[in-house]
């Protein structure tokens, strides 16, 4: 991946533009989202503008929207509104203002019209335009009021390649690595793929390009990430494959011949896998997950629910037997993996029974890292026109009672790794993180002794401190 100096030097712009119109952005969201950020910024700069974290500043100020769930879209309607208020207060007289993001990708013609202070807005397709963009915003004259640019395309092809312009908004140490876009599967409660368009996987040598590219820059933690990493290749296979059915290397390309290949890259880092779907595991992934030292021993599987009515009504192509003996193979075939996972309570239709019978297989099974989300009704969905939509305030109880459960387990498990010697990854002086812990989501390990941010270091574990770890 491009550093900064290999976009264009200071100097070099300096020449060819001899005022820089300064760009500052505000993303909303998760990493998926965070990584379009970093391609945007990376196409500023290749237009010779600068960027600037200073919003008053900004010549150019860009909202990059989330529109997961209804409170990330109701944050980022207040972004919008906040960076337009803040305008009159703004250094720079005529500051533009472009939305972005999952939002604009989908509400845009809508936002138009209820959003008449917004420049422009664009979709997923324009992320790797934003610095013409923003020339063409900036060119246009204040006192015309014209109409807002609408640049969102309907249905997204987009997908980065490991030479894209891109300025990392990570650690130096740690980054996100997008091996596809899109998605294919058909859950009842979301609309990403209305958003984000169909699967649609990156070669594997411009995932590898960009891998080696990281690893140069001193990268010790590469984090991939798709809508469903599991899925990776199998778009491109001729024959399609459908949930549960085999994946192998032998039908196509598939995630586990990509983690041999980035295996044999050279020099000390963790690969992280995160967002990966039930549906598609197999036993060659596990068992190259367990070959391959530079893979961490850590697995973030989000499984929805337990529940065999609950799964069929959420449309998540798999079903209970599926789940338990994927849980049983993985922790019996990558010993001392950390599996992380997500469940969503208040379904439509989510009985008392059905909710109980999530709370008996979360004690059971003890997942290292859990995370639960209140179900959101989302316009568009399958789920938002379900009878029986569950009250909120049942929600929130079984929301508080799933959390409460999991907070002993989480506090059981951190107790049991006292007195363990771990490698980890220093984040600040005084902090770091395992290799079951992923950066931003996760527990971190608070240091008594200052080490080298960026380097692994092995430390033994001392205590616990909440849901942190003592070293």
């Amino acid at each position: 991946m491009p550093s900064l100096s290999t976009i264009e030097s200071v100097s070099d712009a300096a020449a060819r533009h001899p005022y820089q119109p300064k760009v500052g952005m505000i993303s909303l969201g998760c990493a998926k989202n965070l990584v379009d950020a970093e391609i945007m910024l990376g196409s500023v700069l290749q237009h010779g503008m600068q960027i600037t974290s200073n919003a008053e500043e900004a010549d150019v100020l860009v909202v990059n929207t989330c529109a997961f769930i209804d409170s990330a879209k109701e944050e980022s309607i207040d972004a919008i509104l906040d960076a337009h208020q803040q305008r009159g207060l703004a250094k720079k007289p005529g500051q533009k203002l472009i939305v972005s993001g999952c939002m604009s990708q989908r509400f845009s013609k809508e936002l138009r019209e209820q959003l008449p202070e917004v420049d422009a807005f664009i979709g997923l397709d324009q992320v790797g335009e934003l610095g013409a963009i923003a020339q063409r915003v900036l060119a246009t004259a204040s006192t015309s009021e014209p109409d807002p640019l609408h640049l969102v395309t309907r249905r997204p092809t987009y997908i980065p390649n490991y030479d894209t312009p891109r300025f990392r908004l990570t650690p130096s140490h740690s980054a996100y690595l997008k091996i596809a876009e899109g998605c294919n599967h058909p859950c009842s409660f979301c609309v990403i793929p209305q958003m984000r368009g169909r699967h649609r996987s990156r070669p594997p040598a411009s995932v590898l390009s960009e891998v080696r590219s990281l690893v140069a820059e001193g990268v010790k933690e590469i984090n991939l990430i798709s809508q469903d990493t599991t899925y990776y290749g199998m778009d491109l296979w001729e024959q399609k494959a459908g949930p549960r059915q085999p994946v192998d290397s032998s039908r196509g390309l598939t995630l586990a011949a990509l983690l041999r290949e980035i295996q044999e890259v050279p020099g000390e880092f963790w690969l992280r896998l995160l967002y990966t779907h039930p549906a598609h595991w197999s036993t060659e992934l596990i068992e190259t997950i367990a070959a391959c030292d530079k893979v961490a021993r850590y697995i973030d599987m989000p499984l929805q629910h337990i529940d065999e009515a609950m799964l069929g009504r959420m449309r998540r192509e798999t079903n209970r037997q599926h789940i338990e003996d994927l849980v049983q193979s993985l922790r019996a075939g990558i010993p001392g993996v950390a599996i992380r996972t997500t469940f969503i309570v208040g379904f439509p239709g989510e009985t008392d029974a059905q909710f109980e019978t999530l709370i008996d297989f979360i004690e059971r099974v003890r997942f290292e890292r859990l995370g639960i989300f209140k179900y959101s009704q989302e316009e568009g969905s399958r789920a938002a026109k379900m009878p029986d939509q569950v009250p909120t305030r049942v929600k929130n109880a079984r929301y508080r009672h799933a959390m409460l459960v999991q907070q002993r387990i989480a506090r059981e498990s951190a107790e049991a790794r006292v007195g363990r010697e771990l490698k980890m990854l220093v984040d600040q002086p005084l902090v770091a993180r395992t290799e079951a812990d992923a950066p931003d989501v996760d527990t971190t390990v608070v240091l008594k002794n200052p080490a080298p941010v960026g380097e692994f270091i092995y430390r033994k574990i001392t205590g616990t401190r909440g849901y942190d770890l003592l070293a």
